[in-house]
């Protein structure tokens, strides 16, 4: 898939986020990047920021949150197209599900690996 192709399926799971969700989403700006860190090579994508339950009300003015979806494992993890596109809903998921203060133990009990 081209890099063009993957930011569009990005988008596309974006889109499949609920409006309700996406509306209480608050200063996050969303990348795509080729690799992760050499430390943490398979990496399918990270939260950097403040999550929301950590947030104190004098927060604010700060730079975006970033949620980084990485091309490189998540191409080499799936055997074909449909698996990669569910596979990158699921990241995108993942990662704001973090921005909302949801740890990767809860996530994986619900589901969202």
């Amino acid at each position: 898939m081209s890099r063009e192709e993957f930011e569009e399926a990005v988008g596309d799971a974006l889109d499949l986020v609920p409006s309700q969700l996406m509306d209480q989403l608050d200063n996050v700006a969303f990348f795509v990047e080729d690799e992760p860190s050499a430390e943490e090579p398979e990496l399918l994508g990270v939260y950097d920021g403040v999550p929301l339950t950590e947030r104190a009300m004098s927060w604010g003015g700060g730079m975006p949150d970033r949620i980084t979806i990485f091309s490189g494992p998540l191409q080499r993890m799936c055997q074909d197209r449909e698996e990669l596109l569910d596979e990158i809903a699921v990241t995108v998921v993942h990662e704001i599900a973090h921005h909302f203060g949801i740890n990767d133990d809860t996530l994986h009990d619900l589901g969202w690996g």
